[in-house]
């Protein structure tokens, strides 16, 4: 289906439910983004990711409980002779009551996923792959929360491999101290007539972490320390074997103002996640980022992040800026 129809039909699925609903709700997203990534003294790949997702989304609150969104994803990469480079399909229900959240269908991962270490999710999902599609389940209070999500990433075709991410993370914090954990499965299956040299593949990584969020101490606006255990999964069937590489990780993270830093520390045995950030290939990766954030306002956040990662006894460099824009609007509709 192309876009033009996708939308109307959208709308008209939507009008007709427009008689039985309590409010109808617009979203508008935008996420423009510059990232420079000098990597070329480790001999990772060197790129520059530079272009602008707009997503718009129009759907109906049956309730104080039941939504249903539907939009479109629309991506741009400067530089490109196309105008639209991929459109990905918004659609899906949520219900929302009181600690519990559900999502079916292809829904944003912002503010659902976002709080995943790069060491399992890369970064660059966020620029390439934006939305889940699949189902999320999410349970938070004060204290804890806690998710399990499915997102399945591409669908079996003669030439096209079954493949999913399952995953789940949650946080418990009853005052300053917390332990957090994240995990994920990424199950690479066979194309419907794969070759000779197609393996099935398992991998994926387990994070549990313990830290201190000590609010703000002294002059600073936030600090946060975390440390703990990293291990990987990693086996491709009939080919290897199960490898289990294990190592520590930790993170402090501090903030003032409009700026903040943070520093990264790994140090262990190297994991090859297929999903993951390949510095962490190596045995020691330390990162450090220093952000500053010059567009603070109410639906608009711009900020810019400079990298150094130490890794190998190499220096790589990272110059990013992202600017996300986000509108949202409700009315109410007569029953």
């Amino acid at each position: 289906m192309s876009i033009k129809k996708y939308l109307i039909v959208s709308v008209l699925l939507l009008s007709s439910l427009s008689g039985f609903t309590q409010q109808l709700e617009t979203n508008f997203n935008f996420h423009g983004f510059a990232d420079n990534r000098e990597y070329a003294k480790s001999g990772r790949l060197s790129q520059t990711i530079f272009g602008a997702r707009f997503s718009p989304e129009i759907g109906v609150l049956l309730d104080s409980t039941h939504r249903l969104r539907v939009g479109v994803n629309l991506f741009h990469e400067f530089g490109s002779s196309e105008f639209i480079e991929k459109a990905d399909p918004v659609i899906y229900y949520q219900y929302q009551k009181k600690a519990w959240d559900f999502y079916l269908g292809a829904f944003p991962r912002v503010n659902l996923l976002d709080d995943y270490p790069r060491i399992l999710l890369n970064d660059t999902l966020n620029y390439f792959r934006p939305n889940i599609e699949g189902m999320l389940v999410k349970y938070e209070t004060a204290k804890f929360k806690q998710n399990i999500w499915i997102d399945w990433t591409s669908k079996q075709t003669n030439e096209n491999r079954e493949a999913f991410l399952f995953g789940f993370s949650g946080k418990y914090q009853p005052g300053k101290f917390f332990v957090s954990h994240h995990a994920y499965m990424f199950h690479n299956a066979f194309s419907k007539m794969p070759p000779t040299d197609q393996y099935l593949q398992d991998n994926g990584a387990v994070l549990v972490q313990l830290g201190l969020d000590l609010g703000k101490p002294l002059f600073l606006d936030s600090l946060t320390i975390s440390a703990g255990a990293m291990a990987s999964i990693e086996r491709t069937r009939g080919l290897t074997g199960i490898e289990i590489p294990k190592g520590f990780i930790s993170n402090v993270y501090a903030a003032y103002k409009k700026f903040d830093i943070q520093n990264t520390f790994y140090a262990g045995q190297g994991h090859f996640l297929i999903n993951g950030d390949k510095f962490y290939t190596s045995d020691v990766y330390d990162r450090l980022d220093i952000g500053f954030t010059p567009i603070m306002f109410k639906n608009i956040q711009g900020k810019f992040i400079c990298s150094l990662h130490f890794v190998d006894g190499v220096i790589d460099s990272q110059q990013a800026f992202s600017l996300r824009y986000n509108l949202f609007n409700s009315k109410a509709l007569k029953k």
